[in-house]
């Protein structure tokens, strides 16, 4: 019996965007599939006019018609949505963040959205990445550490919150802009982790002079604006210190645990202290530490403390938490990160890589976050 127009809709209907993550039925972006002489025609309205899985969309269609003893031939016309349609998908996708406005108390230029990883029960565990003064390497560790999660199955994000300082994209390899569909962002992905950052909207050379009001309003905007998915865990690259920034995402993420990152120094620990005091005055779990830079490994295979000894352990005893890892001082690791091409990703077997699979593992098995409630109790 030959197939169907309907069969052969409903196989193409299936087939996921891997930008949306949603089946392309779902997401209306699937016309229509007709056969006529053995050459099957696949009508696919895109999002945008440059949406970067087009090609990724034409071969999954092939593929999946190919197995079709009926279809000799695929051809795919390409439409884009019309504005009603993009704001359908993102209705479908995030809702109208901006009538959840004034759902809590709004700071400079923010509306007070609603923050959908605030919400009770929401799946996402968000990890703030945080130090005391810059230089540490707390970008390369987020953006490592990230990547760690996502081999470990994870799915993981990351928002580059350090606007003055914003490297994430440059670290994780990413290539290409966001997508924006009706002012929903489509995060970009690359080595398995979504992310979003200042670095986007602005040169690497281009000065980002911004006060408080508006810096509240863009993670506003990074958080509610941003198609996120619920993923397992968010990691948020903190700018170093105490200022605006931490505190605005300690209101918008009162659920966030904090991990300090410093080095080995004396002096950087105690300068480290200060941002896990200040989560503790906003009342943020401080979950853990992790000290960057503590040796260099010679040509000679021993071990070198540059940076001298026990500041990791000394800020973790003074704030009670675990040492999460000590991560030695590669070049192939500043390297990687100058060039997109992350340790974890490079080299995974290296010293340092290896480390970050291990605080990967902690965090998922046995570092994990304390229960605040429990959803089936009820006072009665």
């Amino acid at each position: 019996m030959a197939i169907s127009d309907d069969e052969l809709t409903e196989i193409v209907g299936q087939i996921v965007d891997p930008e949306l993550r949603r089946d392309l039925r779902t997401m209306g972006m699937l016309r229509g599939v007709s056969l006529a002489g053995g050459s099957a025609h696949v009508l696919l309205a895109l999002p945008s006019e440059d949406w970067p899985a087009r090609d990724e969309l034409t071969n999954l269609i092939d593929a999946s018609l190919a197995s079709q003893d009926e279809v000799e031939a695929v051809s795919i016309e390409f439409v884009v949505m019309d504005e009603a349609e993009q704001a359908a998908v993102r209705e479908q996708l995030i809702g109208d963040p901006a009538t959840s406005a004034g759902a809590q108390p709004a700071h400079g230029h923010a509306e007070g959205r609603a923050i959908p990883f605030a919400e009770p029960g929401n799946p996402t565990r968000v990890l703030l990445i945080a130090s005391g003064k810059g230089g540490v390497g707390k970008s390369s560790v987020t953006a490592n550490l990230a990547i760690s999660l996502a081999q470990r199955g994870m799915r993981t994000a990351v928002v580059d919150a350090d606007v003055w300082g914003f490297s994430i994209p440059r670290m994780l390899g990413v290539e290409r802009p966001p997508t924006v569909i009706d002012q929903m962002v489509v995060p970009v992905e690359a080595n398995g982790v979504r992310c979003i950052s200042m670095g986007f909207f602005a040169r690497e050379d281009q000065p980002v002079i911004w006060r408080g009001p508006m810096l509240h309003k863009a993670l506003e905007q990074f958080l509610t604006d941003v198609h996120w998915d619920n993923p397992d865990y968010l990691l948020v690259d903190l700018p170093p210190g105490t200022g605006d920034i931490s505190l605005s995402l300690s209101q918008f993420l009162p659920k966030s645990e904090l991990i300090v990152v410093t080095t080995p120094q004396p002096a950087a620990q105690k300068v480290a202290q200060r941002a896990a005091y200040m989560a503790e005055k906003v009342n943020l779990t401080v979950r853990a530490v992790i000290e960057n830079m503590s040796w260099f490994r010679g040509d000679d295979g021993k071990r070198y403390e540059i940076f001298g000894a026990g500041g990791g352990e000394a800020l973790a005893d003074e704030l009670g938490v675990p040492l999460l890892g000590k991560i030695p001082l590669m070049e192939e690791l500043r390297e990687g990160g100058d060039v997109g091409r992350p340790i974890t990703v490079a080299d995974p077997t290296c010293e340092a890589a290896t480390v970050f699979v291990e605080m990967a593992r902690l965090l998922t098995e046995e570092y994990l976050p304390t229960r605040r409630y429990n959803e089936g109790l009820k006072l009665v």
